[in-house]
C-alpha cells in the first residue's frame, strides 16, 4: 500500500524517514541547543547576580528564548522539510541579544540587534503552518519587519554615540518613531493572520488554531510593550512586558501540543479498523475514513481500469483538480492505482496519518473499490443504453421518413401511372411512354430502398466483409487513408460488432474529413485474445473533446452498447488517435 500526495509537502518516503529517526537522539540535540544557549546569556553574558537582580522578567525572557530554540530542534527534525523549524532555531539565537540588555550597561551591540527577533516573528507568524510565504502581502510585511527591525535597533544604538549633525538627529527621529512602526506592523500581521483564519476550512483552523491564537497575543503584546517602552515612567511598562513574554514562551508551546496531538490522531487509526470491522453497511467507508482524518468534506474515488478513471462509490466520475485548500491523495496497491482521496490541504502536513489510515481500510477500500467499478458500469451502460435508444428511436422515425416521401411516394405514382396506360391500351402510341416512366419510377424507388437499407445494414458488409468495406471507405474518403487489417485466421466476426465497426469506422472517417485539417489518416484492424481493436488516426490539428459534439459520444455509446471501450489520445496541434476494443470472442 503506497500513497501519493499532490502538493508540496514531504512525501511518505521521507517523512517515515525523518520519524524513523531516534526520539533520543532529538532530545539530546534540543537539551545541547538549550544547554548552550544557557551558557551564553548567563554565564558569558548575564552572571547569576543580573539574574538574581531582574527575577522574573529575566527568567520569562530565557523561557522564551529556550521555547522557541529547543521546540525548534524538535520540529525540524520531525519535519525536515517545514520551514517552521529552522525559524524558529533562528528566533531563539536572535532572543540572545534581547536577553543581553540585562547587563549592568547595555552594550552597543545588543542594542544593535535587540530587535532582530521581532522581523523573525513576524516572518514566522506568516509562514506557519508550513514553513512559506503564501501570498505577496505575506513576504511584504515580512520584509518590511525585518527592515524595521534592523533599522531602529541600530538607530536606537547610535543614539548613545557622538555623532555628528544631521547623523544624530536622523538617529534620534529614527528611534522615536520606533512605536509606530511597531503599531503599524503588528496591525498588518494581525490584519493577515485574520484574513488567514477566515479562508482557512474547518480541518485547518483545527491545526493552526492554538499557534493562531498564541501569535495573535503574542503579537497584540508587543504592540502593547512597544508603546509603554516609548513613554517612560510608566506603571503598565513591566506589566506589559510580563505579558508580552509569557504570550511568547506560550507561542513554540502551542506548536508542540499541536505537533502531540497530531501523533495522538494516529491512535485513532486503531478505532478506524475497529469500525470497519464491525460495519454493518458496506457504503460507510467515506464516512469512517472522514472521521478519522476529521474532514467531513472528503471524497473517496475508486479506480475503474474500464473506464480509465476514478469513480466514487455511487459509479460518478470524480474530478480531480480539487480546488483551492484542497488536495488529493492516490492511495496504490503494489503498482496498480486503487483510490484516491480529495481531502483538506491541511492534511498534507499529516501524511503519515493519511497513509495510516489508507493502510487499515486497504481491504474496505479493494471492496470498495469493485463495487463502485460495477455501479459505474451498470450507470455507463444504462447511459448508452439510453442513448441508444434514442437514437434508435430517431433512426426508426428517419426510416419511417425516408419510405413515406420517398418509396411511398414513387410507388404511388407508379400505380397511377399504369393506371393511366392500362386506361390508355387502345392507343399503344400513349401506353408506351407511360409503361417506360413507370419503369423508371420503380427503378429510382429501388434506388431509394437501397439507400435506406444502408443505413440499417450496409450491403457492403454482407458483399465484401469488414476489411473490404473498410477499405471502400477509405477509397472513397478526400483525404489519403492507409487501411491495416490483422483478421484473419480467427474466423468469421459477429455481425453486430462488424456492424459497429463499421459505422465508427466511417463516423470517425468524416470527423477527420470535418474537422481534423489533416493531410493523412490510418486505419488499423487487428483481432487478438477475444477482442476486435478498431483504431483511427490522422495527422491532423487533435484537441478533440468528446464533451464538445455529439459525434465522438455517440462513437463511444456505440461501442459500450456492444460491451466495448472507445479512449481517445487528441493532444492539440499533434493529430488524433481513436481506439475502440470491442469483445468478439
Amino acid at each position: 500500500m503506497a500513497t501519493h500526495s499532490t502538493g508540496t509537502t514531504a512525501s511518505p518516503r521521507s517523512t517515515r524517514t525523518a520519524a524513523s529517526r531516534s526520539t533520543g537522539t532529538t532530545a539530546s540535540l534540543a537539551v545541547a541547543a538549550g544547554g548552550t544557549w544557557l551558557l551564553v546569556v548567563t554565564v558569558l553574558g548575564a552572571g547569576q547576580e543580573v539574574i538574581w537582580r531582574n527575577g522574573l522578567i529575566w527568567a520569562l525572557g530565557a523561557l522564551a528564548g529556550l521555547s522557541f530554540l529547543m521546540i525548534g530542534v524538535v520540529i525540524a527534525r520531525e519535519h525536515p522539510r517545514n520551514q517552521v523549524g529552522p525559524l524558529m532555531v533562528l528566533l531563539g539565537v536572535a532572543w540572545i541579544p534581547q536577553q543581553m540588555l540585562f547587563l549592568p550597561e547595555d552594550p552597543l551591540w545588543a542594542l544593535a540587534l535587540c530587535g532582530v527577533w521581532a522581523g523573525v516573528a513576524c516572518h514566522l507568524f506568516l509562514a506557519f503552518p508550513t514553513g512559506r510565504l503564501g501570498s505577496l502581502s505575506h513576504r511584504v510585511v515580512t520584509g518590511l519587519a525585518y527592515i524595521t527591525a534592523l533599522v531602529l535597533s541600530a538607530a536606537q544604538a547610535l543614539v548613545l554615540l557622538p555623532l555628528p549633525e544631521p547623523l544624530r538627529h536622523i538617529a534620534v527621529a529614527l528611534d522615536d518613531s520606533s512605536w509606530q512602526a511597531a503599531l503599524l506592523i503588528s496591525g498588518a500581521l494581525l490584519v493577515l493572520t485574520v484574513k488567514r483564519w477566515r479562508r482557512a476550512s474547518v480541518t485547518q483552523r483545527r491545526a493552526i488554531a492554538p499557534v493562531t491564537g498564541a501569535s495573535i497575543v503574542a503579537t497584540v503584546a508587543f504592540a502593547g510593550d512597544r508603546v509603554a517602552d516609548f513613554f517612560p515612567p510608566n506603571p503598565l511598562q513591566l506589566p506589559a512586558a510580563l505579558v508580552m513574554l509569557a504570550a511568547f514562551v506560550a507561542v513554540p508551546l502551542a506548536y508542540l501540543a499541536g505537533l502531540m496531538r497530531s501523533r495522538m490522531d494516529h491512535g485513532r487509526v486503531a478505532e478506524l479498523v475497529v469500525h470497519l470491522s464491525r460495519r454493518e453497511r458496506p457504503d460507510t467507508l467515506r464516512d469512517e475514513l472522514a472521521a478519522t482524518l476529521r474532514d467531513p468534506g472528503l471524497t473517496v474515488g475508486y479506480w475503474t481500469a474500464e473506464q480509465d478513471r476514478y469513480v466514487d462509490a455511487d459509479g460518478r466520475p470524480v474530478h480531480l483538480d480539487p480546488g483551492p485548500g484542497r488536495a488529493v491523495t492516490r492511495v496504490d496497491q503494489g503498482e496498480a492505482p486503487l483510490a484516491v482521496l480529495v481531502h483538506d490541504a491541511a492534511l498534507l502536513e499529516q501524511p503519515l496519518l493519511v497513509e495510516a489510515a489508507c493502510a487499515a481500510a486497504a481491504l474496505a477500500l479493494e471492496n470498495e473499490r469493485l463495487t463502485a467499478d460495477l455501479r459505474a458500469r451498470l450507470r455507463q451502460l444504462a447511459a448508452s443504453r439510453r442513448r441508444m435508444l434514442q437514437w434508435g428511436e430517431s433512426e426508426r422515425r428517419r426510416i419511417e421518413r425516408d419510405l413515406h416521401d420517398g418509396v411511398q411516394q414513387r410507388l404511388l405514382s407508379v400505380a397511377m401511372t399504369l393506371g393511366l396506360a392500362e386506361a390508355a391500351g387502345a392507343a399503344p402510341g400513349r401506353a408506351v411512354p407511360l409503361i417506360g416512366e413507370a419503369k423508371a419510377a420503380v427503378l429510382a424507388a429501388l434506388d431509394d430502398l437501397r439507400a435506406v437499407s444502408h443505413g440499417i445494414h450496409p450491403p457492403v458488409l454482407t458483399e465484401r466483409g469488414l476489411a473490404g468495406a473498410v477499405k471502400e471507405l477509405a477509397a472513397v474518403s478526400p483525404v489519403t487513408v492507409t487501411v491495416t487489417c490483422d483478421l484473419a485466421p480467427a474466423g468469421p466476426l459477429p455481425q453486430s460488432v462488424e456492424t459497429a465497426a463499421y459505422y465508427i469506422v466511417n463516423e470517425a472517417l468524416a470527423n477527420v474529413t470535418r474537422h481534423a485539417a489533416a493531410s493523412k489518416a490510418w486505419v488499423r484492424l487487428a483481432r487478438h485474445d477475444g477482442h476486435l481493436l478498431v483504431e483511427v488516426g490522422d495527422d491532423g490539428a487533435g484537441g478533440a473533446d468528446p464533451a464538445r459534439g455529439s459525434g465522438l459520444a455517440g462513437l463511444a455509446d456505440r461501442a459500450e452498447a456492444n460491451g466495448g471501450r472507445l479512449t481517445i489520445d487528441s493532444p492539440p496541434g499533434k493529430g488524433t488517435v481513436l481506439r475502440v476494443v470491442l469483445p468478439c470472442a
